[in-house]
């Protein structure tokens, strides 16, 4: 309901094809698809995690929290939701008026159809506009001219900090884990600092195998995950057949050393 292509259900169809037995569903920011896709699951006969995946602005950057097992109804993570879905739009019209100083007209206009709700609008959907009519050759293209960190037509947010990100998750009981961090560009003492504050604000595990990892980082983030003690999860980070690098059910396994962050619910 956020970025991803496919519908909570299909995903859920995708994902029991593949051999997947414990499933979650993390849309940015949102919460609207999580019955779908639990109706669909437990049709199937998987095990459904409600979860989320929480932006969040840490030392200038964003980072993405996901929340496990939370109680969609909770009011309080509801509400910080809608606030951070706000933020979302005025963001999006910035980025068009940047795109179409840089040469691309009509951006926002574009990248609507791409978006199943207009208030999730995000760099994503620019990015399949972006792709689809010729001005770059892939995704990772785009990301890269344009719209990543530090690129001239991304625009900084100050989206939730991390203490509400994990208040948030916390009070509405789940667990809150770090997504795909080798994706962060921070030094090895913005990383400490992160993972110290993370785990003192009560968070409770980081992903360590991901689509947005290479296989040497699966490695790394196990390492993390045993220094500061987090259970391990895993996410394949899947949007799209057409833009994954792994598809549902195809991640590794964790290592047999680390704790699952599903231990509980299986």
């Amino acid at each position: 309901m956020s970025d991803g292509v496919l519908a909570p259900a299909e995903l859920a169809a995708r994902a029991h094809a593949n051999g997947v037995q414990l499933w979650a569903l993390t849309d940015h920011d949102e919460l609207a698809g999580l019955a779908e896709a639990r109706r669909k699951a437990e049709a199937l006969g998987m095990q459904f995690v409600p979860g989320v995946e929480i932006s969040v602005t840490w030392a200038r950057q964003t980072i993405h929290v996901l929340g496990l097992g939370v109680d969609e109804f909770d009011t309080k993570l509801n509400a910080g939701l809608a606030g951070l879905r706000a933020g979302r739009s005025v963001r999006a019209r910035e980025m068009a008026d940047r795109l179409t100083a840089m040469g691309v007209p009509n951006s926002y206009e574009g990248a609507l159809p791409y978006a199943a709700n207009p208030s999730l609008i995000s760099r994503t959907h620019f990015a399949r506009f972006l792709v689809e009519h010729g001005y770059c050759r892939n995704m990772q293209m785009v990301f890269d001219k344009y719209l990543g960190e530090n690129k001239p037509a991304n625009v900084q947010v100050q989206w939730s900090t991390l203490e509400q990100a994990l208040g948030w998750i916390i009070g509405a009981g789940g667990r809150a884990a770090i997504a795909h961090p080798g994706r962060y560009n921070y030094s090895p003492m913005q990383f400490d600092a992160l993972f110290e504050q993370f785990k003192d604000l009560g968070g409770a595990a980081i992903e360590v195998i991901t689509g947005s990892h290479t296989p040497d980082q699966y490695a790394e983030y196990a390492a993390v995950a045993r220094r500061y003690g987090f259970m391990a999860s895993c996410g394949s980070d899947f949007h799209s057949p057409k833009e994954a690098r792994l598809d549902l059910g195809e991640l590794p396994s964790l290592p047999a050393d680390l704790t699952p962050v599903w231990r509980d619910w299986i």
